[in-house]
C-alpha cells in the first residue's frame, strides 16, 4: 500500500463529521463530484468502502468508523501543534478561556484573577454556549472552558474535565432585620422565590430535599443565567437559590444576605481541556489552587 494522503483521509474526515456529501463541499469549497471522486480514491487505496450509500445518505461502514478515530486523532494532533506554533510566534504567549454564558462571572473572575495583572500574558476570553465552546475547545481554539454542566462524553474527542471547585447551595435575599432569623420551614413557602429552571441538576436536588423534608416554595421566576438571577436577587425582594459566589460583593457590602445553606446540595464548577501533550505551565497554577482560593473574591495583588 502507497504511502497514505492526508488530503484524501481530510476530506473523508469533513464529510464524516458533517455527515452528507453537499455540506461537506460547501464547506471545503469544491464541487460535490470533485469530493466525491477524492473519496473514491481513498477507499481505493485503504482497500474497503468507508461508508455504506443509502439513497442520497451516508453512513460509515465498521471500517469508517476505525478510520475516523484514527482521522480524529491525526487532526487533533495538527490543530495542537498550529495552536502551540501560533503562540510561539507571538512576543508573549496567550490564555484562552472560554466561558459558558450562563455561568457567575464572580467566578471567572476568581479563576483568573492570577492571570489579571500579568503583563507578560495575552488574556483571551470568549463567551457562549457549551457546545458552542466546545466546539472550538476541540479545534484547539480555547486552552480551557468553564462551566457548571459536565459535558457529554464524546467518542470523536479526548475532554479531560476536572472539577475545580463546589460550593454549598444556599437561599440568598435582602438583609432581615437585626431580631429575625429565615426560618427555612416556615418561611420558604411564603416568600416568592427565584429558582433554577426544571432539568436544571441544583433545581432538580432542591426539588428532591423539599420533598424529602415536606416543604414548599413559591416561584416568581425560573432563571438558569446566573448572571441574571444576581440582578434580579439584587434589585427585587425575592429570594433566590444559588450559590454564593454568584453575589459574593453583594454579601459582602451587605445588600444581600446568605440565610442559609441548603444541606446536601452543592454546585460544581467544571474547567474542560483537551488532553495535551505539551504542559501548560499557567494552565498547571490555575488548576492547582484549592476551592477556597477559586471560590473567594480575594484582592488582585
Amino acid at each position: 500500500m502507497k504511502n497514505l494522503n492526508y488530503n484524501h483521509l481530510y476530506y473523508f474526515w469533513v464529510i464524516a463529521n458533517e455527515g452528507n456529501l453537499g455540506r461537506a463541499a460547501k464547506l471545503l469549497l469544491v464541487s460535490q463530484s470533485a469530493l466525491s471522486t477524492q473519496l473514491k480514491k481513498l477507499e481505493y487505496q485503504l482497500e474497503t468502502n468507508l461508508f455504506d450509500r443509502e439513497a442520497r445518505s451516508l453512513r460509515l461502514t465498521e471500517t469508517g468508523r476505525l478510520t475516523l478515530e484514527y482521522a480524529n486523532t491525526i487532526f487533533s494532533l495538527g490543530n495542537e501543534l498550529t495552536s502551540v506554533l501560533r503562540h510561539n510566534k507571538k512576543n508573549k504567549p496567550s490564555f484562552k478561556v472560554g466561558i459558558v454564558s450562563t455561568l457567575s462571572r464572580n467566578f471567572v473572575e476568581n479563576f483568573i484573577r492570577p492571570l489579571l495583572n500579568n503583563d507578560d500574558l495575552e488574556l483571551q476570553i470568549d463567551s457562549g454556549n457549551q457546545l458552542e465552546l466546545m466546539n472550538k475547545l476541540a479545534k484547539y481554539q480555547l486552552d480551557v472552558v468553564l462551566s457548571n454542566h459536565r459535558p457529554v462524553n464524546s467518542p470523536d474527542h479526548s475532554y479531560k474535565v476536572q472539577v475545580i471547585a463546589k460550593q454549598q447551595v444556599s437561599i440568598i435575599g435582602k438583609p432581615l432585620a437585626a431580631n429575625k432569623k429565615f426560618d427555612l420551614k416556615k418561611d420558604l413557602a411564603k416568600t416568592p422565590m427565584l429558582v433554577p429552571g426544571q432539568g436544571n441538576e441544583m433545581r432538580l436536588m432542591f426539588d428532591a430535599f423539599c420533598k424529602k423534608h415536606g416543604l414548599n416554595y413559591d416561584i416568581m421566576a425560573e432563571i438558569n443565567d446566573m448572571p441574571a438571577l444576581r440582578l434580579l436577587v439584587r434589585d427585587s425582594n425575592y429570594i433566590a437559590l444559588m450559590p454564593k459566589v454568584v453575589v459574593q460583593d453583594e454579601i459582602m457590602n451587605h445588600t444581600l444576605e446568605e440565610y442559609c445553606k441548603i444541606t446536601g446540595l452543592y454546585e460544581h464548577f467544571y474547567a474542560i481541556h483537551m488532553e495535551r501533550h505539551i504542559d501548560s505551565d499557567i494552565f498547571n497554577t490555575l488548576l492547582s489552587r484549592d476551592n477556597d482560593e477559586v471560590l473567594n473574591n480575594y484582592p488582585i495583588s
